[in-house]
């Protein structure tokens, strides 16, 4: 007798699944909006005390006794006697005062050295009129004619310029004094698709400069290239004379805590 199969019931699919992830998605994202609504909430009410404090504590007259804001434990710190006046947290002692001048005085003594050196190594370029070397006190100038330096219209230096800002290159390497980099040019309008005004001309000679004696072993941060264009003129641009003298790269060897908007004019 031939046994009968047993036929498994058909299982039927639920269509109804959806639901579940559905109600987790509005579950989650019901939950970020009291989230957010919580986040942007403010308790006016601690406002208010907070603004109210504020106001008083900025009210009181020199005689009168700071309120403490916060932790009543910690120790509360006095407002400044004079309105808008602030209290460092550690006042620079004398001694300490007598150290950091001590400090850039001595850098500052060592501009004539570096003077002397940079004479000495470019005694031959200051004899032929091409380079110009300067101590005014607080930072010290060495002009370089742009006739040795760049063709007429380039900012690509030439082989006597290399030669020179060698030299400079070994001398300030060791030191740490900030260079500013300054491009000049005469008054003679420039408008060529690579540089459509002297800015441009000055500010790419200075650059030229500075990216080569970086590539000599000075700091790039001890440097600032900066064009000038025509607008700081040394001679009168009426003579060809004095166009020549205009037309020059200055390297300004600052000396320590001098601002370099005081070098800025000629």
């Amino acid at each position: 007798m031939a046994r009968r199969r047993r036929i498994k019931p058909t299982e039927h699919e639920n269509l109804e699944r959806w639901l579940v992830s559905y109600a987790d998605f509005i579950t989650l994202l019901f939950a970020f909006f009291v989230v957010m609504y919580a986040i942007s909430s403010v308790n006016e009410g601690k406002y208010r005390v907070l603004s109210r404090t504020l106001v008083e504590a900025f009210d009181q007259g020199p005689g009168d006794a700071p309120i403490e804001v916060g932790d009543p434990t910690r120790e509360a710190l006095p407002f400044p006697a004079e309105a808008g006046s602030v209290r460092a947290s550690k006042p620079l002692s004398t001694r300490d005062e007598t150290r950091t001048g001590d400090a850039e005085s001595a850098l500052d003594t060592r501009l004539p050295a570096i003077e002397e050196r940079l004479r000495e190594a470019l005694q031959g370029f200051v004899d032929r009129d091409l380079v110009e070397i300067a101590n005014h006190g607080d930072w010290i100038s060495v002009d370089i004619k742009s006739r040795m330096l760049f063709r007429t219209g380039s900012a690509v230096l030439s082989l006597e310029a290399l030669a020179v800002l060698d030299k400079v290159a070994r001398i300030l390497a060791p030191d740490d004094h900030e260079i500013q980099v300054e491009g000049h040019t005469d008054n003679v309008p420039i408008r060529t698709r690579q540089y459509p005004s002297n800015w441009e001309l000055s500010a790419a000679r200075a650059a030229s400069v500075v990216h080569f004696l970086a590539g000599k072993g000075i700091a790039p941060a001890r440097m600032a290239a900066i064009g000038y264009g025509e607008y700081r003129p040394i001679a009168d641009n009426a003579t060809t004379e004095g166009r020549q003298k205009n037309r020059r790269v200055s390297l300004v060897i600052l000396g320590r805590g001098v601002d370099p908007a005081r070098v800025a004019a000629p």
